[in-house]
């Protein structure tokens, strides 16, 4: 598990490999990745945006931005968290995501939290340095 703090806001990342949904040959590999946005601050935060950096072992850097998490602008109450799982195609069998989330705060005031990088591999393949 990867994990990260900014601001009281914890985020937690559990990736995995999904070998049903891959296919090496076209090439495709595919990870779900599920993550936990836990508010540990005295005042309801709200994922409004997110932002991804997705690199494959070959380098190749693709940036994601969308709205909110899996179709939801979560409000987090203090003490609460909220958990989803989303996927992640690649060409290559490694690679590694990281990013933010744009938030926003009890007093108004939107401020980044950060996503921790997280490596994609296949299950008992040698780690490849990304």
């Amino acid at each position: 598990m990867y994990k990260t703090e900014t601001k009281g806001i914890s985020v937690s990342v559990e990736p995995r490999y999904l070998e049903d949904r891959s296919d090496p040959s076209e090439p495709l590999f595919f990870w779900a990745y599920t993550i936990e946005i836990a508010n540990g601050t005295e005042a309801p935060v709200q994922i409004l945006a997110r932002h991804w950096i997705i690199t494959d072992q070959n380098g190749r850097r693709e940036d994601v931005r969308g709205l909110g998490v899996v179709g939801e602008q979560p409000l987090i109450e203090p003490g609460e968290s909220f958990t989803y799982t989303s996927g992640c195609p690649l060409p290559t069998p490694s690679g590694i995501m990281a990013g933010s989330y744009e938030a926003i705060g009890g007093d108004g005031k939107v401020f980044s939290v950060d996503i921790p990088a997280f490596s994609l591999d296949l299950p008992n393949a040698a780690r490849v340095l990304n």
